[in-house]
Formats: structure tokens, sequence, C-alpha cells
């Protein structure tokens, strides 16, 4: 069986264009129908019941958000569309909630297609979007959370609790300050970008840290961080400028 999606873009051109690239390069979907507004994107998710829905963030009449918030019960995939880099995104990759941006090029559709198709698949409950919107409406100075998805299921890990990352071939092991410490299948680079605006350093290629669990810095021996959980993390000589800064920064 076909997934049934549902279009929701409020200008006729980009819906039109969006459309047809389903129709000519995603034949696993079965384009249930478009609407143009929030009000009439709630009524077709209540009436179609669709599997995946192609969700516009900024419209006249409102935001995908609003859309979320007044869709009962969000047993949908989502995948965001954007005509420029929103002030959203980050929260979006926080809640590993897909996203593309305009003008959609075919091949990103259909690799963000593949991968709402394999969250399908997978067992339990997909807490994403939930996720999503309260990292939206979270009060300022309130952590993020940020959505790692494992063999077992999806954990969703306030940044705070996170001591450090650590490399392990193509997969990231997140070591927490509750003692955990859980892999993903996603490399080390893919969390460098979206963390270092919230205290994580990359110290070394196989190491990202949050610089506020930072116990101690030892200039010998190579130089290394000594982690609140007692982890000795060997600092980059290229790092180790960029490093003694923003510990010097930490201390003024």
């Amino acid at each position: 069986m076909k997934c049934k999606a549902l279009i929701v873009e409020d200008e006729v051109l980009s819906r039109q264009f969006l459309a047809n690239m389903v129709r000519e390069h995603c034949p696993q979907l079965e384009l249930a129908g478009a609407a143009s507004s929030v009000d009439e994107a709630v009524q077709m998710i209540e009436t179609l019941s669709p599997q995946l829905v192609f969700l516009d963030i900024e419209m006249q009449t409102g935001t995908g958000f609003d859309v979320l918030q007044r869709a009962s019960g969000h047993k949908f995939h989502v995948i965001f569309t954007t005509a420029f880099d929103h002030y959203a995104i980050r929260a979006i990759k926080f809640s590993a909630v897909d996203y593309l941006l305009k003008p959609i090029a075919y091949d990103e559709l259909q690799e963000a297609v593949a991968k709402a198709l394999r969250q399908m698949e997978s067992t339990g409950d997909d807490n994403r979007l939930d996720l999503l919107l309260k990292n939206i409406s979270r009060p300022p100075g309130d952590d993020f959370c940020i959505s790692l998805s494992t063999s077992e299921g999806v954990d969703f890990v306030p940044l705070s609790t996170i001591i450090r990352l650590e490399a392990k071939g193509p997969y990231t092991i997140f070591f927490l300050k509750d003692g955990r410490q859980i892999m993903v299948s996603r490399n080390l680079k893919e969390y460098e970008m979206t963390l270092q605006e919230y205290g994580f350093f990359r110290i070394h290629n196989s190491n990202i840290i949050n610089l506020k669990d930072v116990k101690r810095w030892v200039k010998t021996d190579g130089g290394y961080a000594i982690m609140s959980d007692g982890a000795m993390v060997a600092i980059s000589p290229k790092k180790k400028e960029d490093f003694m800064t923003l510990m010097t920064k930490r201390m003024v």
C-alpha cells in the first residue's frame, strides 16, 4: 500500500510545484490532497488521516506549528518546508524532524520521504512532534531537548544532562549525567554545528564536550580535559587555543 500524503502550502505555485514533484519522484506516496491555510490543513488532517504531511512553516493564516497544536493525536509524520533558514530550524533539528529548504531538489525530497517511511516502519510511539512543540514553546532560559534515536526507541534528552559525545566509527555515544550511555547511528559531525551554540565544543576528532562539565584541564602530556564523569578527554593540538580561549571566558 502507498503512504497517504498531504501538502500544506499557501502559495499556489509552490503547492503545485511540490505536488508535481511528489507525483513524479515519490511513487511510494499517494497524494490525498493539498491545503492552503491552517484551518483547511487541520480539517483535512482530521478527515483524510494522512500518514505524511508536507508542512509549510510560514503561512499567511499562521504557522505550521499552529497546525500541529490543533491537529489531534499527531498520528502522522511531518516534513517541514520553508523558503529560508527559519528561526525554528534549530528546534526542528533537535527534535529529529525533517525539513526541506525551497526551492526543493528532487533528490532531497526523495531522501526525506525515504527517511520518513523508515521511521513509520519502526515500532513504538514516536513523540518527535510533541518534543518539537515543547522546544518551540519553551520559556527563555529553559533547556532544549534533543531527540536521540536508537535501535530500541527514541530518547528525549535535555542538553544540560549531556556531559560529552564520543565517536565510535559511524556511531556517536552520548554520555549523560545519570550514568547512561546512548549510542545513535549518526556521526559526530552531524551534532557539532547543532550543539556548538549551546556550550559544546569539539575538542578532538573523536569528542565533543559540554564546557560546563569540564572540572579541570591539564596542560601537560599533550593536554586533556577532565570531565564531571571522571573521563580524561585529549585536546587536539589544533583545538587547544580555541579551547583555552573558551575556558578563560568561562572563568571571567
